[in-house]
């Protein structure tokens, strides 16, 4: 399955809102969401109530748009192909597109989906984008088999590659005898350690 089922619940549900159930507490700001459930966005007491041994994520906030933090999000979904971003000295990646003016003639990368500039060589600059590009184009994914089976197949073919490489060596030097090394130098060779001469009494 490309696409996990959700996703697009997560990316259209508000968060921030302030919990009908726990709106005084100190923490009541819904900003949770749970991955078994499906459902709208909860605040932490809901979460110990409600959600206790679910696969839950915690949604943050830059400049008034959605975040999610790299660490918790990797362990659910290939984010592969996502600008991430260093806020608050955690790495994050924003859930949807954020409108921005035209890029200029001097940006070296841009989001295949919605055109906004990024810092780095990735196609999306979020995980919105991302998902219109693989129900667009088809050639990025959100499984993390796929990515876990890609590398493996790299990894592969890497260590195929070098031992070809080690076989070829070593048949090399089975034709060859190995070339012995040159003797050193005595041009700059030291005599030893020098002594001084004892002193007079």
């Amino acid at each position: 399955m490309p696409v996990p089922p959700w996703l697009e619940s997560l990316l259209s549900t508000a968060f921030f809102t302030v919990c009908r159930t726990h709106g005084d507490a100190g923490r009541g700001e819904c900003n949770m969401y749970c991955l078994d459930c499906k459902g709208d966005a909860f605040c932490f007491y809901c979460r110990s109530f409600k959600h206790k041994d679910h696969q839950v994520i915690q949604i943050r906030r830059s400049s008034y748009h959605d975040v999610v933090r790299v660490t918790e999000i990797q362990k659910v979904l290939d984010i592969s192909g996502v600008q991430t971003y260093v806020i608050n000295s955690a790495r994050v990646l924003f859930l949807n597109e954020r409108p921005q003016p035209k890029s200029g003639k001097g940006v070296a990368h841009i989001c295949e989906i919605c055109g906004r500039s990024l810092l780095d060589p990735f196609r999306f600059c979020s995980l919105g984008c991302k998902l219109v590009g693989v129900r667009r184009n088809g050639n990025a994914s959100f499984s993390i088999e796929a990515k876990n089976e890609g590398q493996m197949d790299k990894s592969r073919r890497e260590g195929m590659s070098k031992e070809e490489e080690e076989l070829r060596e070593g048949s090399q030097q089975g034709i060859y005898p190995p070339t012995p090394p040159p003797p050193p130098s005595n041009a700059r060779r030291r005599k030893g350690i020098p002594h001084r001469a004892p002193f007079g009494s």
